[in-house]
């Protein structure tokens, strides 16, 4: 891969100090932004968690840049569509870069789900046999079995005795 081709990695450590893993720099927010506006890919992360920060980090930059320009009661120097396009750009890759995580979450849920399934199934069974009870494909089993037998006996059932009925105790009131 060419370095080009490359994402930019930025730590964010506590101290709001911000550190290019690629260049292996301190960098400001506006050196993110130039970056971006450059069409190079952007990941800022939280050193201490590893949370992605990148969206608030952007919009840190977009509000900035349209505080600045506000502020100033006149556009830039280089002229007013200046302003708008770096806007734009900074726009363009927070859009980019909120609706694809979105699509990935999407995708590791119904995965997440799946093999949460699997566990759980499996620690049911096991519990199931612990405490030996059949579950329902053992079930399924002894019935196919029963029906195998009654198969070969002509389809007559031998009869089964009557159950007992539970017993109440004389003078209990």
């Amino acid at each position: 891969m060419s370095p080009a081709a490359q994402k930019h990695v930025v730590k964010k450590y506590s101290n709001r100090k911000l550190y290019d893993t690629r260049s292996r720099r301190y960098i400001t927010l506006d050196d993110i932004a130039r970056m971006v506006r450059a069409g190079e890919d952007v990941t800022v992360i939280q050193r201490d968690t590893g949370r992605d920060l990148t969206p608030i980090v952007l919009s840190q930059i977009v509000a900035r840049e349209e505080r600045q320009s506000s502020g100033n009661g006149h556009a830039h120097e280089e002229g007013a569509e200046g302003p708008v396009e770096r806007g734009q750009a900074l726009l363009d890759y927070l859009r980019r870069t909120i609706s694809m995580p979105a699509e990935l979450v999407s995708g590791q849920l119904g995965q997440a789900r799946g093999d949460l399934e699997g566990v759980v199934e499996v620690a049911i069974t096991q519990a199931l046999k612990r405490l030996n009870i059949p579950t329902r494909r053992d079930i399924g089993r002894l019935n196919a079995r029963l029906d195998a037998l009654e198969a070969r006996l002509g389809g007559k059932r031998p009869s089964r005795r009557p159950t007992a009925r539970a017993r109440t105790r004389k003078g209990a009131a």
